[in-house]
């Protein structure tokens, strides 16, 4: 992938501090989300050849895997959000004329983001609590409540891009599924 391309993927069409506060959280998903899996894939293939070359597996390796699975999970909530890829049950909504589906859109982006900073808040009350429990991962001695320090920044992030999302559609007169994606089918898909 080329300099243009990459930069490309990073830009946001959003102006001045929301664009440059969009660019960065795609930047930092994309880097989060491939540094994760190239991680836990090494990890995995180490853990599997000193399991079976050296007879000794790895004694890190399921904590590693299972904090990696939590960081790529909420990473990645916010990345499909960012690409308009989270599941849609769109049959009501395509039937609509076009001014009721961008009143739908910018609802559904509202609420959304709501939900998400909702469960963020959440997600940080019961951090407190499993922090105050004193529970530490058995192999890598590290305090439980660190690996789900991913879950109210995901749930944060993926607010945020709907928000973004909400105020994309406030501002344009075409649909936003995302701050980047139109709302549309591309031709592989077939609408029944």
């Amino acid at each position: 992938m080329t300099d243009e391309a990459r930069d490309h993927e990073h830009s946001s069409d959003l102006p001045g501090f929301l664009g440059a506060i969009d660019s960065l959280i795609s930047r930092l998903e994309s880097f989060g989300l491939a540094a994760s899996v190239l991680l836990m894939a090494a990890n995995t293939i180490a853990n599997v050849i000193g399991r079976f070359v050296f007879q000794e597996s790895l004694f890190f390796s399921e904590e590693l895997n299972r904090i990696l699975i939590i960081l790529i999970t909420f990473a990645g909530i916010g990345y499909a959000a960012r690409h308009g890829r989270h599941i849609r049950m769109s049959a009501i909504y395509d039937a609509l004329p076009t001014t009721l589906r961008k009143i739908f859109m910018v609802a559904i982006a509202v609420i959304s983001s709501l939900c998400m900073l909702a469960l963020c808040y959440f997600s940080i009350r019961y951090i407190g609590k499993v922090a105050s429990s004193g529970r530490v991962l058995p192999a890598l001695q590290i305090p439980v409540y660190w690996i789900y320090l991913w879950v109210p920044v995901g749930f944060a992030v993926t607010g945020i891009q709907y928000a973004l999302t909400a105020i994309k559609n406030l501002m344009e007169k075409d649909i936003y599924l995302s701050t980047k994606v139109l709302e549309g089918y591309d031709d592989t898909e077939v609408e029944l």
